[in-house]
């Protein structure tokens, strides 16, 4: 195991992962509701793409760690998650640009794919909505040195940003014929 790169101050780490969470699910949620009319000069679904590479690569990135993780070769494995953390918040400020300049796509399959859209869609939209404080309790647990609460929180949290990540692209593959 490696050393704790972070003294352990619980109570003020549980006020910045819900303050941090907080602050993020409420923009995302009122800035979706929010269409800017902006020529950028380009084709703004171009965000979406961006945000279909970028889960492709923290999905990539996720295996890989627990690979490495299950190798016992954890300075690789720290690197990859922070590597998959700076991603997700790439995403999340390209997520925000897409529907900030494209607004809403509306689905324009029929019949059993537009099921099977709806159903990653409703699953995908919830668990992207609560991952965070997740990622961000395990990620403090490993930073202070806290191994046996890492792993059991790791147990969910992996599984749950690891289906988020894919779903994503999934659902940019299925909507994104849909863009105008």
């Amino acid at each position: 195991m490696l050393p704790p790169a972070w003294k352990r101050n619980d109570k003020k780490a549980n006020r910045l992962t819900i303050s941090f969470s907080l602050v993020v699910f409420i923009a995302v949620v009122l800035l979706s509701r929010v269409k800017l009319e902006v020529n950028l000069g380009f084709d703004v679904h171009l965000f979406a793409l961006v945000n279909a590479m970028i889960n492709s690569c923290v999905a990539i990135l996720l295996v890989l760690a627990l690979v490495m993780v299950k190798s016992k070769k954890y300075v690789t494995h720290k690197k990859l998650m922070l590597t998959a953390m700076v991603l997700s918040v790439l995403f999340l400020v390209s997520y925000i640009c897409h529907h900030l300049f494209a607004g809403d796509t509306k689905f324009g399959g029929e019949g059993t794919i537009k099921v099977i859209y709806y159903i990653i869609l409703f699953t995908h939209i919830p668990l992207a909505g609560i991952i965070l404080p997740f990622i961000l309790y395990t990620a403090y647990r490993a930073m202070t040195g806290d191994w046996a609460r890492h792993r059991k929180l790791a147990k969910i949290t992996w599984p749950v940003w690891f289906y988020v990540a894919v779903t994503g692209v999934l659902v940019y593959w299925m909507i994104s014929p849909y863009y105008t």
